[in-house]
Parts: C-alpha cells; structure tokens; sequence
C-alpha cells in the first residue's frame, strides 16, 4: 500500500493506468501532493470512449478533476488545487490533511538516454519526473504506476518508483483466512468446563467458553482430529465472549449426499454446509483446479433449486479472459456466447446428469439434461449493470479475474431471496494489473469475514485425479 507514514510530505506522479485501474486514486494519497503530466491527460481522453470498465473509470476520473477544477483559474492550478475527497474513509482508514494536485502547465524536459525515444508516452512520463525531482529537491518525487517495465526504467534512471496498491486487502495472500481452524485434541479439556449443549429442530448446539473463542466469528468452520473427532460451525458470538457452535451435518456420507454427491474430504464436506444452508447468502469458495468447486456448487444449486424450489433458477456467469490468443468474435445470442467460456459448466453437468440418472437409458438421461439446462441459465457479465435478481442462484465463475469495482457490481445485483456463489483460484489470475492481494475475490473474501450470512472455505485437497493433483504440485 502506498505508504501514508513518511517523514515528510512527498509528490506523487501518477502514471495513466493508475487512474483507469482506479478512478479514486487521487484520493487516496492522503496529505501527499499530486502531479500529472499532460501526456496522462491525452491518454485518459484517449481511452474514454466505449463501454468497457476502464472506459468508465476514464470518464469517472474525468468527472473528479472537473470537479476540482471548478471555479479555479491559472494562479490557483500553479498553486495547485486543494484535493476535497467526496469519499467516505474506508473502515480503519483515519480522516487527514488533504494534499493538492498540480497540472502539467509548462514544459519539463530532461535528456533521456539514446536508446528511450522521448516520444513514447512512458518514456515522457520518466523524463518528467526526473526534471521534476531535479527541480524540487525539498522533497521527495516518486513516480507511481501500474506497469512493471515502467518502473524498472525509472529505477533504472535512479527514480524512486513505486506500484499503486491502495486497492491491495493484504500484504501477503497467505494472511487470507481460509474458513477453517484445526483445534488441539486438549480443546474440551480447556474449553469444556462450562460447555452448554443443547438440540433445536434436530440440530445439536453447544455454548462454548473460553480463550480461544475471542478469535472465532460466525460461520467460521471447527475441526478437531484424533480419537474423538468433531466438525462444527460457529453460528453466534456473543457479547460476553462465548460462542454458539452447531454440529457440521457429514455430507461424506452417502445418507446425506447432495444431487448424488458426497463430499470426498472435510474441506468439501463444510463447503457443502454452506453451500445448502438458507442463512448463508453470501458463500466464496477458493481452491486451485480439481478441489471440486464448480462441482460441489452446481449438485447444491440443483438440490435446492429442483428439489427444494428454494430457488427459481440458476444463473451463472465469469468473466470472459482466454488464456491463449483469442479467437475472435463469436455468433449468435448472449447465451450462445457465452457457451464456449462455460465449458467447466457443461463437464459438470455431465457428471451430475449421470448420478442424476444412474441405471437410466439414454432417453431419460437426455430428458434430464434438458430439465437441468432449461433452469440454468448462461449470462454476460457486459450487461449486469441494473440488473436485480430475486429467488435466483447465482454463481460467478473465476471469480479472480474481477477487480474489487467489477465484485461490488456483481454483488449488489442481489435481490431479495438470492444466494450468490463466488468460485476462483487467485493464484490463477488473467486480467493485467490485478495480483492476489488486489484481486476482487481476495477483497469480497477478506470484506465478508464475520458477516453472519456470509461464509468462505478454501478447498486445499485436489479430487479431480492423481495426474491433476500431481501436475498442480510440480508444475
């Protein structure tokens, strides 16, 4: 995160993507001052046509610096304008001193080495920055900006350069919870003197007490090995400390399998938890390729939505990112499209077609992939945008390629009734300028921590084939 913690004011050069990656950044540098040389200005006019997301964040950014503009004149841009944020501090983030931000409005050169043309926009930005630090030497000028190369030419010049990471959630992916605590096989001993426990509706609870429950919040999943084994989830905190814990229903076992699916390990066996609870909207599930993800999600998307009419329908979506070069426009409707990005969905309908209709002949199994096909429905992230949905199922495959902008879209789409699934792998990222830490995944997962309707499990144990589970390990 850019650090707010200096000794002494700094001025910042923002490079062109930092504002199309977000449009609040000139927001977010507390009491340090701003600089943005005119080329960044000629790139954002560029890029503000269409209807992508950084096409809109052009045009936001656009609307910010008329905003500061307003009612300024020559004197006051040479001054620079006093940055007043429209945005409410984040949670934990203190209200400061604000910073100002300076226009390019005279020419900085400097000469640039023979082998960096000064007319490429990059190259203009670093021989502005370095006439800048030249020139003001009472503080220190750092240039910022999202492209890799562009900062190792800068350090190269010996610039202080540095990334945008305002938006990062943590400093290390490693510090994202994963959903599950490992207890000591002590832990009743410790925790067990003033244990309640208690039954409602079939459902076994217990009231635990004790050091170890000050870190607990709801949904967080419990799991003690050894002799005497137990999976609960924590369903209350409560104001003196104590924690409500309900027993884990064992979807392992073929009596509680979901669309004739049984959780092949205890990650699967929570996630399924989750995934058929009604008091969870909100699930993310992380795991790298052959943890069962799409697979767990859809048999308990069917369960309720076919079985259970919980929900109407089942609606499924991702971003749309190839992974080699792209092959060009597709035909056909909105659907039609986004059928060739949906290929894990049809593999796993395949599975669940075939537990579905097991010992059936091919004009039932044809009759059921019709009935599942006809309830779930493939739609575009392009037109989500007002959309609400109510009664529905909703599941956001790769769900690591959005940015923590394009998640909140996504999410507020929620209407009454409807339960979203966020599927990804976040060491599995396409989309440029998004890392772990600032993908939108990492950020609605670390954002809905003790939300006591929303739940997360990271699934650590590969089931789709040893060859897969190798190949993930080595390669």
């Amino acid at each position: 995160m850019i650090n707010n913690t200096r000794q002494r004011k700094c001025l910042f050069v923002l490079d062109t993507n930092v504002l199309m990656h977000d449009p609040t950044a000139i927001f977010r540098f507390m009491e340090h001052d701003l600089y943005l040389p005119m080329v960044v200005i000629e790139e954002l006019d560029n890029g503000k046509k269409g209807t992508s997301e950084t096409a809109r964040n052009v045009r936001q950014v656009s609307r910010f610096l008329d905003d500061l503009l307003q009612d300024a004149d020559l004197a006051n841009i040479n001054q620079g304008l006093l940055i007043n944020s429209p945005l409410q501090p984040r949670p934990g983030e203190r209200a400061s001193e604000s910073g100002r931000l300076f226009l390019q409005t005279a020419v900085e050169t400097f000469d640039l080495p023979a082998g960096m043309p000064g007319g490429r926009p990059d190259n203009q930005i670093i021989g502005i920055t370095l006439a800048l630090r030249h020139r003001i030497t009472d503080r220190d000028v750092i240039l910022v900006s999202k492209d890799i190369n562009l900062r190792i030419k800068a350090t190269a010049l010996g610039l202080k350069a540095e990334d945008y990471q305002n938006d990062q959630v943590l400093d290390d992916v490693s510090l994202l919870h994963s959903g599950i605590v490992s207890l000591d096989d002590q832990f009743w001993e410790t925790h067990g003197k003033a244990l309640e426990a208690w039954q409602e509706e079939g459902r076994s609870f217990y009231r635990i007490r004790g050091p170890q429950t000050a870190d607990w919040y709801p949904n967080l999943c419990l799991q003690i090995e050894g002799a005497t084994p137990f999976a609960g989830i924590v369903r209350q905190i409560d104001t003196d400390g104590s924690a409500v814990v309900e027993s884990a229903v064992n979807y392992q076992h073929e009596r509680q399998s979901v669309w004739g699916i049984t959780a092949r390990n205890r990650e699967q066996s929570f996630a399924l938890n989750h995934l058929m609870n009604p008091e969870v909207d909100f699930v993310t599930l992380l795991g790298q390729a052959g943890t069962g993800k799409t697979l767990l999600t859809l048999a308990a998307a069917l369960a309720l939505t076919l079985e259970k009419n919980r929900y109407s329908e089942i609606i499924m979506t991702r971003v749309t990112i190839p992974v080699g070069e792209d092959i060009g426009f597709l035909p056909g409707t909105e659907e039609e499209k986004m059928t060739p990005w949906m290929g894990a969905l049809m593999d796993n309908l395949e599975v669940l077609a075939k537990t579905d209709m097991a010992g059936g002949g091919g004009w039932e199994r044809a009759a059921t992939n019709d009935l599942l096909r006809s309830r779930i429905k493939i739609r575009s992230l392009n037109f989500m945008r007002g959309r609400t949905f109510q009664n529905k199922f909703v599941i956001i495959d790769e769900a690591q390629n959005l940015t923590a902008k394009q998640m909140r879209t996504l999410i507020t789409r929620a209407g009454p009734g409807t339960k979203m699934v966020c599927l990804g792998n976040v060491a599995q990222i396409d989309t440029p300028y998004l890392t772990e830490t600032t993908s939108g995944l990492t950020f609605v997962v670390d954002r809905f921590k003790g939300w006591p309707h929303g739940a997360h499990i990271t699934l650590a144990r590969g089931e789709r084939s040893r060859l897969a589970e190798h190949a993930a390990e080595v390669l």
